[in-house]
């Protein structure tokens, strides 16, 4: 049952989660600024994928309080009962969405490519009571995210950046009319993600989206044909 009163998301054990992911994010931000002049030379080499898993297998790179603030809000607003996620790493963003999930008497499917990521994920959603309403999968999602069920409220993007168009092409049959998208780091991966922000925003693909300049960048996308 939904709690009462101002929703999960405010309730003590997942505020208690989230301020130590918090806290164990910010204190990883010295390791991922000392890798920030390999990050630019692999971007330069060919994209997102070619960073190498030595700087993500443990890096946080979290969406930001007021990111995932707007995310459970806008589940909310929408009554989002099936909500999928492309990248939980530790499992952040994945709290947000469960939360809004919990209240709405809905559900949560993501996908994590980093075992110890995953690992990380589960405990934490177990420790805020978020076990009842989430399933996190472990490996690419192209293969995780291909069976998940129509239909589909809505779907954060937040892994590898080039995988944002196909692992969306692969659940657009499946979003129902009014369903919202939203990716983040368009402004932070602004090279890798221009494609994206371009189909997108082309007007021929069933979306209506804008680009909202929150932290590295949120794509608000909202599919209008079913």
């Amino acid at each position: 049952m939904p709690p009462t009163g101002l929703g999960s998301l405010d309730e003590p054990e997942v505020r208690a989660v989230l301020d130590r992911l918090r806290r164990a994010a910010k204190a990883d931000i010295p390791r991922i600024i000392r890798g920030l002049p390999n990050v630019a030379k692999a971007l330069a080499r060919g994209g997102t994928s070619a960073i190498g898993p030595a700087l993500y297998q443990e890096a946080y790179i979290p969406i930001s309080p007021e990111q995932g603030r707007f995310i459970y809000i806008t589940a909310r607003a929408i009554e989002a009962k099936r909500i999928v996620e492309f990248g939980t790493s530790y499992g952040i963003s994945t709290l947000y969405l469960a939360a809004a999930a919990r209240d709405a008497g809905g559900f949560v499917i993501g996908s994590e490519l980093e075992r110890n990521k995953w690992e990380e994920a589960c405990a934490s959603l177990a420790d805020a009571g978020f076990s009842d309403c989430t399933e996190i999968r472990l490996g690419d999602a192209l293969q995780t995210l291909a069976d998940v069920p129509a239909p589909i409220d809505l779907v954060l993007l937040d892994g590898w950046k080039e995988l944002y168009i196909p692992v969306l092409k692969m659940l657009v049959p499946k979003l129902r009319r009014g369903s919202v998208v939203v990716a983040d780091d368009i402004f932070r991966f602004r090279t890798a993600l221009a494609p994206y922000v371009a189909l997108m925003q082309s007007g021929t693909n069933g979306f209506r989206s804008t680009s909202l300049r929150m932290a590295g960048g949120l794509e608000y996308s909202v599919y209008i044909e079913r």
